[in-house]
């Protein structure tokens, strides 16, 4: 930038895009001095390099504030744990069912973890066909990322969301956020 480019000639750039052909490094500073902006090196690995003048601190904010908008728009994609026994009872395991349809469909992965204590670890096949039930119950939803697998005294099964509900999800998130904007009073 300005001074540090210690190259003889340059292929310089005008602010607007048009290009002011090949000339001394020293004559492009004046020009760009006479702006008021600075000369900027783009492609240095080009012969000769290529500079643009232009407003450096204005491009760098510029720069800074597409970073942050797009960083604003991705979607950090959470775990959410489902905690069951395998002798949950009906209506609790609707009530995880709903839970793991909303988490779902919110674009978040779903861990469903089934506790099993004491004399249960004999019976293994009933964590398993909660699991089943579950995974039966939002098989349109999800995908399954981790079949069920015993860990310790806990079976664990990771669902993640189908592609096209991670879409619908992060335009429904999108149009969430416009809602909640706050307005401004005139």
């Amino acid at each position: 930038m300005n001074e540090a480019i210690r190259v003889r000639e340059v292929r310089l750039v005008s602010p607007d895009g048009e290009q002011l052909g090949i000339k001394p490094t020293y004559e492009a500073l004046r020009m760009a001095r006479e702006m008021g902006l600075d000369l900027v090196e783009v492609a240095a690995q080009a012969k000769p390099p290529v500079c643009r003048i232009m407003d450096y601190s204005r491009w760098k904010y510029e720069q800074a504030k597409r970073a942050r908008e797009a960083r604003k728009k991705q979607k950090v994609q959470d775990v959410k744990e489902l905690k069951m026994r395998p002798t949950i009872d009906d209506h609790d395991f609707e009530v995880k069912v709903r839970a793991c349809q909303k988490f779902l469909s919110e674009g978040d992965k779903v861990k469903a973890t089934i506790m099993f204590r004491g004399r249960e670890m004999a019976h293994l096949e009933n964590g398993q066909r909660v699991l089943e039930a579950l995974l039966e119950r939002v098989k349109g939803l999800c995908v399954v990322e981790r079949p069920p697998r015993i860990e310790g005294r806990n079976m664990i099964m990771v669902l993640s969301p189908k592609p096209q509900t991670q879409q619908q999800s992060s335009q429904a998130a999108q149009a969430k956020a416009q809602t909640t904007e706050p307005k401004s009073e005139d």
